[in-house]
């Protein structure tokens, strides 16, 4: 199973629907907040199944949960934007959820900074955002999860 994870698009997806249709097809998009409307519009143009979840930019979206705990191939993913989980200070909170709710996975946007972090037998991840980067070197970026018998994360750049 493979999955795009995208955050924090913020009304740009047009760098991130070009990049999606030169990869490799994922099986399922994950959005995780700032702009929901993107979620759907990459999930449109490019005929993915889509979860997504609203984030603080995204609040009169109440359709959309904050929050989702989906399983696939027996592994527990957690989706959050991270506002709530206090993670311009640390993923320590984020941690903790994951730990009370058993994910395999905990994925996050928020801070536009990609982090792929491995404590314990936990994945915690943020894909970074394709449109507005806060990391040092300002690359547009988003995650892919391949889950097998193992779970591999990597961060994609887009130029």
């Amino acid at each position: 199973m493979r999955i795009a994870v995208v955050s924090d698009t913020h009304g740009n997806n047009k760098g991130i629907i070009e990049k999606l249709s030169e990869i490799e097809k994922p099986d399922i998009l994950f959005h995780l907040g700032d702009y929901v409307t993107d979620g759907v519009a990459i999930s449109k143009a490019l005929g993915f199944e889509t979860i997504i979840v609203r984030g603080n930019g995204d609040y009169l979206h109440t359709e959309y949960n904050e929050d989702e705990l989906v399983e696939i191939k027996g592994k527990k993913i957690f989706l959050t934007h991270g506002h709530k989980y206090n993670v311009q200070n640390g993923i320590a909170n984020l941690y903790y959820k994951g730990l009370e709710l058993g994910a395999d996975i905990v994925l996050f946007g928020h801070i536009h900074v990609p982090i792929i972090e491995k404590i314990g037998n936990m994945i915690i991840m943020n894909p970074g955002s394709p449109s507005l980067p806060r990391n040092a070197t300002k690359i547009k970026t988003f995650g892919i999860i391949n889950i097998g018998n193992t779970i591999e994360t990597k961060i994609i750049e887009i130029n």
